[in-house]
């Protein structure tokens, strides 16, 4: 693979207007604080979640896609062109897909929250048509990529999966009005895993394949097991999808195994990447980025019981809590820490050709404050759903809520200090 920090080269020249991408952020911002508040409404409900509509539902959705998918679309906007070396066709299509994006999500999840099926279609439909406009985007870029192929075909399957997962998610809110899937729930849980590990999944496992190594100046990763990686992962995404569906539970215990070996290939990438590293204080970011590898291999774990019967209570709705907010959620919020101040910075110096260190951009104490909470509010809340305990599920809520407004101070500071003159 090539050096990751090669990548920079000649990057102020595929930089998009600082307005797209942090249009994207501050809006993940806004939706993490409206996830955690709905959350703690929907506390009493939560451990006995198994789908439908609802403020559980609504609470998933918001963080699903107001947060995790706004925060990786933003990024994946700026930092693909960055990786395959080849800037976006035309601006204003992403322009475009982020407010259809936008709007899809405040709707549809306003229709899960009061059972309103007319809102859920509508915001099902534009944000269709959102994601629609940024698979277009990226595909086109996608083609026309050169370098770092083992992130490009991450990319391509990250794309394959959102076809799969929106078409999935359209067809499940048509059905809650007629009624016509005589298997809504597996094809719900389908659903989940190929947004979560699927899309998701696939553009953070191969976008750490060159973000990990710039933000801790190490040398480059070796490609092969970032190939094993991937196809493990794709392994475990249709040996669990199928299993799933056809009931076949030896092709779901052959996927878990696929999914632990490739989150194993995944790990030792990332060691590697740290053992190299020239930049020995990582800081706060790297607390929260580390401890989310640890509630990936978790959330397989759990997976693997709650596939094998395993007397752990509220198992499903555990797994799915570890896998979103422990794995996922843990991670872009760490990342996010590095590329906001790096995006500005970038940006900055394109104004005054002298940029700013990355410490005048970040405001160290709401991210001290974002963590603590972080981490009591998966505490909490985990306990809550073991002990059946709403009370704590509450207090997990609210401390996640102080953790997301810290958060939100941080996400607009930096663009404060953006737009600040020089």
């Amino acid at each position: 693979m090539n050096s990751a920090g090669s990548f920079l080269g000649g990057a102020k020249d595929r930089l998009l207007p600082a307005s797209i991408p942090f249009r994207f952020f501050l809006s993940a911002s806004l939706f993490h604080v409206l996830a955690w508040t709905v959350l703690f409404f929907a506390a009493d409900e939560v451990a006995r979640f198994r789908g439908g509509p609802g403020l559980t539902l609504a609470a998933i959705h918001l963080a699903t896609l107001g947060v995790l998918a706004m925060t990786a679309i933003g990024a994946s906007y700026q930092l693909l062109p960055v990786v395959t070396r080849r800037p976006l066709a035309r601006d204003w299509p992403a322009r475009l897909s982020f407010w259809l994006i936008l709007p899809g999500v405040a709707l549809m999840t306003y229709g899960m929250a009061e059972s309103a099926l007319t809102s859920m279609k509508t915001g099902a439909v534009l944000l269709g048509f959102g994601l629609a406009v940024f698979a277009v985007l990226t595909a086109d870029n996608l083609r026309r990529a050169g370098s770092f192929p083992v992130v490009s075909a991450h990319g391509w399957l990250a794309l394959v999966s959102l076809v799969a997962f929106v078409a999935l998610g359209v067809l499940l809110i048509w059905d809650l009005e007629s009624g016509f899937l005589n298997n809504h729930l597996s094809l719900a849980v389908v659903h989940m895993v190929l947004a979560s590990f699927g899309f998701m999944g696939f553009l953070v496992l191969g976008l750490s394949l060159v973000l990990i190594p710039m933000f801790v100046l190490s040398r480059s990763l070796p490609d092969k097991p970032g190939w094993a990686q991937l196809s493990l992962t794709a392994m475990a995404l249709a040996g669990h999808s199928c299993g799933i569906l056809l009931g076949n539970m030896p092709l779901v215990w052959i996927a878990l195994a696929a999914g632990l070996g490739a989150a194993g290939c995944y790990l030792w990438l990332m060691r590697k990447s740290l053992n190299s590293s020239m930049r020995k204080r990582l800081g706060l970011p790297f607390i929260l980025i580390r401890a989310s590898w640890g509630f990936l291999f978790l959330c397989l774990l759990l997976g693997g019981a709650v596939a094998g019967g395993a007397d752990i209570p509220n198992a499903p709705v555990l797994t799915g809590f570890i896998l979103l907010v422990g794995w996922l959620l843990t991670f872009l919020l760490g990342v996010l820490q590095r590329i906001m101040p790096f995006l500005a910075s970038m940006h900055a110096a394109g104004k005054s050709g002298l940029p700013p260190l990355l410490s005048e951009l970040t405001a160290e104490g709401p991210l001290k404050v974002h963590a603590i909470c972080h981490f009591a509010a998966l505490a909490a809340c985990v306990g809550g759903l073991l002990l059946n305990l709403t009370l704590l599920l509450q207090i997990g809520a609210i401390l996640g809520l102080i953790g997301a407004i810290a958060f939100a101070v941080f996400a607009v500071n930096v663009v404060l200090k953006l737009k600040r003159p020089k």
